[in-house]
């Protein structure tokens, strides 16, 4: 007599779980991985376009343009402008991204970028 083979019900519907949960939890993080890197390129878009006298006011305005024109909700008063040592513009910023997932839990992801080298 042989010995069976396969996958069992209970095996198959734990397995089908377990990608069903993997799949919604990609499709709830992938968005808010896209906006960071969004950000991160309007960033250093903005730094590359303004010239070593442009103010802080309007690195915001054109950051804020950037982000009018990707569709993200990420204001330019979240950032961190400044000037390195060598006189070269550097926007830094920092932000905490909460996912709900189902009921009372949620997944809580810190971003942090910089456009320094």
């Amino acid at each position: 007599m042989k010995k069976q083979q396969g996958v069992a019900l209970s095996g198959l519907l734990m397995w089908s779980l377990v990608l069903v949960l993997g799949a919604i939890m990609g499709m709830k993080v992938v968005p808010a991985t896209l906006e960071y890197f969004k950000i991160k390129k309007a960033a250093e878009n903005v730094v590359a376009k303004a010239g070593s006298n442009a103010t802080v006011p309007e690195i915001r305005a054109a950051f804020d343009r950037q982000m009018q024109i990707d569709h993200v909700e990420f204001s330019s008063r979240d950032l961190d402008v400044h000037k390195n040592a060598r006189g070269a513009v550097v926007i830094g910023f920092d932000y905490e991204k909460r996912i709900p997932l189902f009921a009372n839990v949620s997944l809580v992801i810190d971003y942090k970028g910089s456009t320094a080298e």
